[in-house]
């Protein structure tokens, strides 16, 4: 089986026709292949995240990772650019989704696009990709342990962030959740609330919760990686995306 990708930086457009950064790898295949735009988490734009970006290569995806700090801190190192970002409050939801949106175009854009594109997202990433799917027209998306979609961050947060379940009615793709029984946030009774309203509106969705696993357990250069969640979370992964995305 052929498996040669390439993977680079690249520029993208997002909001607001401002051209960032983007980390963008892709099996060199003829296609037709899926996307999938990666939204990276708190701790920013790092290795960790482009690594993740090359694991959907290949898989067989073209993938991309923007770079949502971009503005707050060109060119400094992911926890320089993440303490901006944090100290700014954080992403603005309405220039998280514009480049969400400039990323996907980019996907699309691809001679082996076959049109479908989904998202992912890890911690800050999860919300919005939760957010992202409730704003763009995506094929997929999933949610990695994201905070604030139910509840509002905690006094002493710096995020300007507000909830996101009076949203989820315009969730128009299908979406995995990924949550650690042992995470605060969110909790499991935030989790809770939020597959009820999903269920509710009959949206499409399976959540998987993992005993044993709390925040960031996906994260393998953390003391958080729990081998075993991380492992069945990929599985349910690539099979949801390889539901939604090939063909």
């Amino acid at each position: 089986m052929y498996d040669a990708m390439q993977a680079e930086t690249v520029t993208i457009t997002g909001h607001g026709g401002d051209e960032i950064e983007a980390y963008l790898a892709r099996p060199l295949v003829v296609g037709p292949i899926g996307g999938v735009v990666v939204i990276h988490h708190m701790p920013g734009y790092d290795p960790e995240t482009r690594e993740i970006t090359r694991r959907f290569a290949a898989q067989g995806y073209a993938a991309i990772c923007p770079n949502l700090y971009s503005r707050e801190a060109p060119g400094a190192s992911p926890d320089d650019a993440a303490a901006a970002a944090r100290a700014a409050g954080g992403v603005p939801d309405d220039r998280l989704v514009g480049d969400v949106a400039g990323a996907a175009k980019m996907l699309r854009s691809l001679s082996s696009s076959n049109g479908k594109v989904g998202v992912i997202g890890y911690c800050s990433g999860g919300r919005q990709a939760f957010l992202a799917a409730c704003s763009l027209p995506l094929q997929a998306a999933v949610d990695c342990y994201g905070a604030f979609v139910v509840n509002t961050p905690p006094p002493e947060s710096a995020l300007r962030i507000s909830p996101l379940l009076d949203r989820a009615d315009q969730l128009a793709c299908p979406l995995l959740g990924l949550f650690g029984a042992e995470d605060g946030y969110p909790s499991p009774e935030e989790v809770a609330e939020l597959d009820r309203r999903l269920s509710e509106l009959a949206k499409p969705h399976e959540f998987h919760s993992y005993e044993g696993a709390g925040h960031a357990f996906f994260a393998v250069n953390r003391p958080s990686y729990r081998p075993e969640a991380a492992v069945d979370g990929w599985r349910k992964i690539f099979a949801f995306f390889g539901t939604h995305l090939q063909g």
